[in-house]
């Protein structure tokens, strides 16, 4: 197939849409299912290179839940544990596969900004993986290929309407990539950067002790970045992003967003949020959203207003500032990484604040001395990596 027709573009008045090869030659993809989108199709190409990317500096399965251009979540294939299990809703499923762990971590890092999102596997989508997303809300997804029964599943979704595309793992797209904008075309080298062992050698902090598992966690998070609307910003522990600024125009915006996203991921596995009893009725999506309600500071208007008889089953004890407090602290060993270099010192300092340890950033600003003073203050450990990793 050399080109596909779309329905329309990034909004139903831009027609006529479709996707070919400039060079008139097949595209590397495969529509299995479904009719995606002009939107789908740019978070399925922009979600596979992140996917293959991870797959390849870590070794492991890895899977990435997009949305609008940027990724929501990403994930290698580790296991999970029996908390993680359960605020990520799929303690139910019973032993996953690595593929499914990979999932089950993106979509679960921030469940609300993965709603109806678009999925990329670095490996063949199996069954595990198929059952998992068949439950959730989610547009489509994109992986090198699918076991017979794990796409019967999924072509169940959306009463047969699930977009699944099979892409060619072997494609390699050209060296140079185009687009337009107001009828001017831009040309530019595609970015070919490989993020590996290396990348973080160049430690500029009193404390130098870089660890093995820190090192996999920053290159998740400079990976994440390289395919992340700018500026961004991603916080890493135990193999997957926990909360991605991206879009921002300022750097401390990104820290502070990507922060509560992290503090958030966090708070969810607190004993009071753990031991929240719903009524039956509440659905996964609603949970997720009554759970951002109650470790926000919003909640006590809804234990006034008496609210809470409409999704728990016990009226829930307030969580108080001073209590999250506590329980954030506990939060330790956070990779962080910027797509640029961090202007200010207070980048650091909000860092801090979600149990950041070890920071890659590419460095390069007049206040290079005040960032790594910051970063002492609190024995971080910070690696200029002098590279950019813009992405629009």
């Amino acid at each position: 197939m050399k080109e596909l027709e779309l329905k329309y573009g990034c909004n139903p008045n831009q027609k006529p849409s479709r996707i070919y090869m400039a060079d008139g030659s097949e595209l590397p993809i495969t529509v299995l299912n479904g009719k995606p989108g002009y939107i789908n199709f740019l978070d399925a190409f922009n979600g596979w290179q992140l996917v293959k990317e991870l797959k390849e500096a870590t070794g492991l399965p890895a899977a990435t839940s997009f949305k609008h251009v940027s990724p929501a979540g990403a994930a290698v294939g580790l296991p999970l544990s029996d908390t993680l299990a359960k605020i990520y809703w799929v303690d139910d499923l019973g032993e996953l596969s690595p593929l499914a762990c990979a999932y089950a971590r993106a979509r679960g890092a921030d469940r609300m900004s993965s709603f109806g999102d678009f999925i990329s596997l670095s490996d063949v989508c199996d069954v595990d993986t198929a059952r998992l997303i068949k439950r959730e809300v989610s547009d489509g997804v994109i992986a090198p290929g699918y076991e017979p029964e794990a796409l019967e599943i999924l072509k169940q979704k959306k009463k047969g309407n699930y977009n699944v595309i099979q892409i060619d793992p072997d494609y390699v797209p050209a060296a140079l990539e185009h687009k337009e904008v107001y009828g001017v075309t831009f040309e530019q080298g595609r970015n070919e950067l490989h993020i590996g062992d290396d990348f973080f050698d160049n430690i500029v902090t009193e404390n130098k002790e870089m660890t093995k598992e820190a090192k996999i966690d920053l290159a998740i998070a400079m990976i994440t970045l390289k395919y992340t609307q700018s500026n961004s910003v991603c916080y890493v522990k135990d193999g997957q992003a926990i909360g991605i600024g991206a879009g921002q125009q300022s750097r401390i915006h990104c820290t502070r967003l990507a922060g509560q996203k992290a503090d958030n991921w966090w708070l969810r596995q607190s004993p009071k949020v753990m031991n929240l009893q719903f009524l039956d009725k509440i659905g996964r999506a609603d949970r997720d959203n009554a759970i951002d309600l109650y470790i926000g500071d919003e909640y006590m208007d809804v234990l006034e207003e008496g609210k809470w008889q409409q999704t728990f089953k016990v009226k829930p004890e307030v969580f108080t500032r001073e209590e999250k407090r506590e329980w954030l602290d506990k939060m330790t060993d956070v990779a962080l990484g910027s797509d640029a270099f961090f202007p200010f010192g207070d980048n650091i300092e909000r860092a801090y604040k979600s149990g950041v340890k070890y920071v890659a950033q590419p460095g390069g600003s007049v206040r290079d001395d005040n960032v790594i003073e910051a970063c002492n203050s609190h024995d971080m450990v910070m690696a200029f990596t002098g590279i950019r990793l813009f992405h629009h």
